[in-house]
């Protein structure tokens, strides 16, 4: 009995084994192809190695690697190409499986959504807006620089830049990022812009309390509130105890 049940067993493997390798489209195939890969819906090899799984050599035998995000594989421009500038001859490796999969019963893009930018070339990391539309946003129209002044090329929320640790911007300090930051410089700032102040007179003031640090404002001032400060400057005013309201 137990023979027989082995050659049961024996000839349903056989059989499954045949069906796989004759129609693996019905048998194994995880979901339709995307539109652009519909004529090769019935010839699984075309992409997949025996055994193997997809191969990107395989991809690049249709697809030019100098060519992918310009035209199609008949040589055609691409009316509605998915970025503004063709991204993947940028790439440190031309691996398409890492980031495609073209079944729709899979992710078709695997790393949609959370595209790795480490795949990209050092010098090609910085030019943002060659692949990613500007934000028009009021905030973001306000600012002229790179991205990663803000933002991480691991998520582009939250941006890793709090300006309340630095200045908050309260009260009457609700004004254009240039008024501080001249020319869009965020490496730098000034309050001269609007305070009437000169340095000469700054330094006058702050040395007259002690204070020989008095370069960078927000070292001490922090926000709007006049008795809200910090830093040496607050500390002196403590230690003197005529303004120290604790």
């Amino acid at each position: 009995m137990s023979r027989i049940l082995k050659i049961i067993l024996a000839v349903n493997l056989i059989v499954i084994a045949v069906l796989a390798f004759a129609w693996p489209h019905l048998m194994v195939s995880p979901g339709k192809l995307i539109p652009g890969h519909a004529k090769l819906e019935t010839d699984c090899f075309a992409c997949h190695a025996p055994l193997l799984g997809a191969k990107s050599k395989r991809c690049i035998s249709c697809h030019e690697t100098e060519q992918i995000g310009r035209l199609t594989t008949a040589g055609l421009p691409i009316k509605k190409p998915l970025t503004s500038v063709p991204f993947h001859q940028e790439l440190t490796s031309q691996d398409c499986v890492v980031c495609h999969s073209d079944h729709s019963g899979v992710k078709r893009y695997r790393q949609r959504g959370q595209f790795k930018h480490a795949l990209l070339q050092k010098a090609t990391l910085d030019q943002c807006q060659s692949c990613h539309k500007a934000p028009v946003d009021p905030l973001h129209e306000q600012i002229s620089g790179t991205c990663s002044q803000c933002h991480s090329q691991e998520k582009w929320t939250p941006a890793t830049f709090d300006h309340d640790k630095y200045f908050a911007l309260d009260r009457d300090h609700t004004t254009r990022c240039v008024v501080c930051h001249v020319r869009n410089d965020y490496r730098r700032y000034t309050c001269y812009g609007c305070h009437e102040h000169t340095p000469g007179d700054i330094r006058r003031e702050h040395i007259e309390e002690g204070v020989r640090d008095f370069k960078n404002c927000v070292e001490c001032h922090r926000n709007a509130n006049e008795d809200d400060i910090r830093g040496e400057f607050g500390r002196f005013r403590k230690e003197g105890g005529e303004e120290d309201d604790d």
